[in-house]
Parts: structure tokens; C-alpha cells; sequence
């Protein structure tokens, strides 16, 4: 059986690393700036690679992997908040996790 990998962007704690682990899904790296989310995920995911800001990630010098996960900040697409969609700069930080997509799959000639 094909041993999957994945890329957890937006990390927060580890909840797609965890769900991941039931299924022996290997998560190789995430990107978190939360200091207190990493020292979580280092704790319970001790061989998982920190990347850090995705702002500063570049999908084509990062270990390709079969899944990327994320869940990008939401506050620009509350009903509760401006509701300035993608423009919120929080928001807009989905865009990060697309182009890192991107990167990859253009590193890997569509192979990740």
C-alpha cells in the first residue's frame, strides 16, 4: 500500500496531522508563527519539520508532498466582521497557501 505524505499550512495545533495519523499518513512539514501552536505539534509530532511563515515558503524548495492541508484565517469572511472577503489581510492569506500549491506542482512537473 502507497505510503501518502502531507503539508499542513496554517497549522494551528495539528488537527490535520492528527487526522492524518489514523490513516498512517506521514506529515512531513507545517507552517505555523504561533509560537505556543508549534511547541503543541513538536510535542505530538516530534519528526514533523516547522517551516514557518508561509509568507516566506516557497512550494518548489519545500519537500514535495501528496496532500497540503489548510485552513486559512477566516476573519475577512465573517458575517460578525468587515466582511472584506479575500482584501482582509488575514484573509487573504489563502492566496499564500494556493501560490505554495502552485510552486510545487510546477517544481515537481505536476508529479505534487
Amino acid at each position: 500500500m502507497r505510503q501518502y505524505t502531507l503539508a499542513s499550512l496554517f497549522d494551528g495545533i495539528g488537527g490535520f496531522p492528527y487526522a492524518a495519523s489514523f490513516y498512517n499518513i506521514t506529515s512531513l512539514w507545517a507552517s505555523e508563527i504561533v509560537p505556543a501552536c508549534v511547541s503543541v505539534t513538536r510535542k505530538h509530532f516530534p519528526d514533523m519539520a516547522h517551516a514557518g511563515d508561509i509568507t516566506q515558503l516557497h512550494g518548489g524548495k519545500l519537500p514535495p508532498v501528496d496532500i497540503v492541508t489548510f485552513g486559512s484565517p477566516c476573519q475577512g469572511l465573517s458575517l460578525a466582521g468587515q466582511r472584506r472577503g479575500l482584501a482582509d489581510e488575514r484573509s487573504g492569506l489563502f492566496m499564500e497557501a494556493i501560490r505554495i500549491i502552485d510552486e510545487m506542482r510546477e517544481a515537481t512537473h505536476g508529479r505534487y
